[in-house]
């Protein structure tokens, strides 16, 4: 039995979808909506029943709020994992490149603890910054700029749709990646100026400093503010443009080639 977190969110709900109808697949919301599991990664109690009978449990990373909030869920999940005798956790984490991302952290503890675990498989999916993403941080202002402090630097971003097919092929056939750690970044590199002029914008960068102010002035919980700023740092630098990473993504896509990263921003632009 493969147990699927996490559904409720962008990529998890994509995971869902492309398992649907599977017998041999539950689901876990916090909810415990109907067709799905109750598990709640802050209720700890729900984990055990939640967890009956999984062989697979498919872990999608729970990293919205604070570092400490996060590794805290995280353990509930790797506990509860071990003493549930699931035999192998596949777990999506950040790319190696983005140690830099203030949200780096928990994802490497994870990462540590599933190393350290008792009596678990384990394989990591070290995902790239969603293409999708960057509508958080590149979207055209009222005037048609983008203003996001990217500087020169540029993004390897990847299509969430990818990343979801590779959850779901690596998920349901565990044993062909025990114990690996697959890098998966975008093989095109997409800076401000390709994004502006994909969407007739206007490319004129403003300063962290500036980014900063505006994100937390946007009504932003405390801890997006440093992570947002560290995201558009690392950019900036020269950090997640792919450059020294041997990215596994049109590997484990089936030798297929990867949606192109600037059509979905493009496309998620223009849906709103």
């Amino acid at each position: 039995m493969l147990l699927v977190t996490g559904v409720s969110g962008a990529l998890g709900s994509l995971v869902a979808e492309r398992l649907a109808g599977r017998e041999d697949v539950v689901l876990g919301t916090r909810a415990g909506l109907p067709g799905t599991r109750r598990l709640d990664f802050d209720a700890p109690e729900t984990l055990p029943e939640a967890f009956a009978g999984v062989e697979t449990l498919l872990l999608v990373s729970a990293g919205y709020g604070e570092d400490d909030t996060v590794v805290a869920r995280h353990e509930a999940a790797i506990s509860a994992a071990e003493a549930a005798d699931v035999r192998h956790v596949v777990y999506t984490s950040l790319s190696g490149d983005g140690d830099h991302l203030t949200y780096a952290l928990a994802h490497r503890w994870t990462e540590r603890r599933l190393r350290s675990s008792a009596g678990l498989d384990w394989t990591i999916l070290r995902n790239g910054l969603y293409a999708e993403f960057l509508t958080w941080i590149a979207t055209p202002d009222a005037e048609n700029r983008i203003t996001g402090p990217l500087g020169e630097g540029r993004l390897a971003a990847v299509a969430r749709a990818d990343l979801a097919d590779i959850a779901v092929s690596v998920a349901t056939d565990p044993a062909a990646h025990r114990n690996r750690v697959y890098e998966l970044v975008g093989e095109r590199a997409l800076g401000g100026a390709d994004l502006a002029e994909a969407l007739g914008a206007t490319y004129a960068p403003g300063t962290l400093a500036d980014a900063r102010a505006a994100i937390a002035a946007s009504g932003a919980v405390p801890f997006q503010v440093p992570m947002l700023a560290s995201t558009y740092s690392a950019i900036a630098h020269g950090f997640m443009d792919g450059t020294g990473v041997e990215s596994d993504l049109r590997t484990l896509l089936g030798g297929r080639e990867p949606l192109d990263a600037l059509d979905v921003f493009v496309k998620a632009v223009r849906q709103g």
